[in-house]
């Protein structure tokens, strides 16, 4: 059975690669579907995301990394994905989700939603203060993998 596990992944964090090493335990392939940065303004391009993950996640066998714009509920009918995986890291995440769930739902009913949530040690973590803490000099290692971070720093530092 395929997965896509859809998200912007601007940038991809070690909750998003823990929960790819997760979900390849239970699928036959794992989508990572790189989305266009619709109505927000992207650290990185999608072209650099996806290379990006690419790159951390060439370990996996049965992980495929691709870009995609538009509704996702076509890029996982075009992927012949069963399975939309997205991440729960707190309550809060909850409602949208949810309501996501339910619109794709409605969309493509063929589909399913599967939720997982992160190992303890990233709950807190999201692509959002990775870049907060880059911005402001942090040390953003332990959060994501080595050449994401490497870009980062480059990118601030201009």
């Amino acid at each position: 059975m395929i997965a896509v596990y859809p998200g912007t992944f601007d940038p991809l964090t070690n909750g998003h690669t823990d929960l790819v090493s997760r979900a390849e335990r239970l699928f036959d392939k794992v989508i990572v579907g790189i989305a266009v940065a619709s109505g927000k303004e992207a650290f990185f391009s999608v072209a650099e995301r996806t290379e990006l993950a690419k790159t951390v996640l060439a370990k996996h066998k049965r992980v495929e990394v691709l870009a995609f714009e538009g509704l996702l509920v076509d890029f996982a009918e075009q992927c012949h994905a069963k399975v939309i995986l997205r991440g729960l890291r707190a309550v809060s995440d909850f409602e949208y989700e949810f309501q996501l769930a339910g619109m794709n739902r409605a969309l493509a009913p063929q589909l399913e939603s599967v939720f997982m949530t992160p190992s303890e040690k990233y709950a807190f973590l999201s692509s959002a203060l990775v870049r907060e803490v880059a911005y402001l000099g942090g040390d953003i290692s332990a959060f994501v993998a080595t050449e994401v971070a490497r870009a980062m720093l480059t990118r601030i530092r201009g």
